[in-house]
């Protein structure tokens, strides 16, 4: 299933009145076509989790094939996604759509502005249309990174009742493109609300199943979850702290075609808790390795690395780990290190 993320569809002007070019009419449309943010959800017992079950379950619309109701937030599989109007979204699978009839007035030109975005770089598209009128709208390439672009496109309306329909032609195979699972962290142990000093993982050796879904701990010392409210977190509302230097790593094996060529993506920071010094996190993939270097002043911040890499063979090991030991600014007897987030890996070719 190909995912592709649209929201907030919304009809905002007659242009003009279609029987003249030269007499332009302005009709009071600016608005929200019927539930076009998607705030009503369908019933809870129309949801299998986050697939909408049943055609006309999504109030307003009629769905066909895979739909998802979603809400900005992470997402499974480490996928963050933002909202920018409003909390929820509809995902829409490989070759489905959904659609809404409207009441318009013959003959005049209508223009329908809505937000999208996706999770892949590649041939992603959106398939808009009316009767009598088409268009794929190619958004590989993102222009905001706030929670994904806004569209205009216009129609003129053969008909009194006009349905227009978004569908996704399922040009990308890939379920989401990024081949890490969980690379934000996302998902994982619970953390306090009200105190956290942020929570321990412990290595294989001593915890055969890890508490961070995807992810290896293969070190000999343990790696910390930190969270948004207690710590600085790049992106999203979790991340890594390397804590105990060379001694604190992680490690994922990802599922890769022999040969090809990938890139992978990463953001190295500090906690904003007292850490502080020339942190350097070291990167693995396949044969290729990368020194991310990042001098912390003890007040958070961000750098985001990447670099290239040929797959081995179909599994292909990616490893994260500090290169130096650290001790918090006002307490030596503190160990800490640099913070990992946003881990990507994305096809080149």
């Amino acid at each position: 299933m190909a995912w592709f993320l649209s929201f907030c569809f919304v009809l905002i002007l007659a242009l003009c009145n279609g029987a003249s070019a030269a007499r332009v009419k302005t009709a009071y449309l600016d608005e929200f076509v019927p539930n076009g943010n998607f705030e009503q959800g369908p019933t809870k017992s129309n949801l299998n989790k986050t697939v909408i079950i049943g055609k006309y379950s999504l109030p307003k619309w009629e769905i066909e094939g895979l739909v998802e109701y979603v809400s900005g937030g992470p997402q499974p599989g480490g996928f963050y996604f933002a909202i920018p109007r409003g909390v929820h979204a509809v995902r829409l699978g490989n070759e489905a759509s959904i659609s809404q009839t409207l009441k318009l007035k013959q003959g005049s030109i209508y223009s329908l502005t809505f937000g999208v975005t996706r999770t892949c770089a590649q041939d992603e598209a959106l398939r808009v249309s009316v009767p009598g009128q088409s268009n794929d709208l190619p958004v590989q390439t993102l222009y905001s990174s706030d929670g994904g672009d806004t569209y205009a496109w216009a129609f003129k309306a053969t008909s009194a009742l006009v349905k227009i329909t978004f569908h996704n032609p399922g040009i990308q195979e890939d379920p989401t493109c990024n081949l890490v699972k969980n690379g934000g962290f996302e998902i994982g142990p619970h953390i306090f609300k009200n105190f956290s000093t942020g929570v321990l993982l412990p290595p294989k050796i001593q915890d055969l199943i890890s508490p961070l879904p995807g992810w290896i701990i293969e070190s000999l010392k343990p790696v910390k979850l930190v969270d948004r409210k207690h710590f600085f977190v790049p992106r999203g509302f979790s991340a890594i702290e390397l804590v105990a230097g060379r001694e604190s790593a992680i490690a994922q094996i990802i599922r890769t075609v022999p040969h090809k060529t990938y890139n992978l993506t990463f953001t190295v920071g500090d906690a904003k808790n007292g850490c502080h010094g020339s942190m350097m996190v070291e990167a693995f993939a396949g044969t290729k390795n990368l020194k991310v270097t990042y001098k912390s002043v003890a007040k958070g911040g961000f750098k985001t690395a990447s670099f290239t890499f040929q797959a081995p063979s179909s599994r292909t090991r990616i490893t994260f780990y500090s290169g130096y030991y650290h001790t918090k600014l006002n307490d030596y007897g503190h160990m800490c290190g640099p913070v990992l987030d946003a881990v990507a890996v994305f096809p080149v070719d």
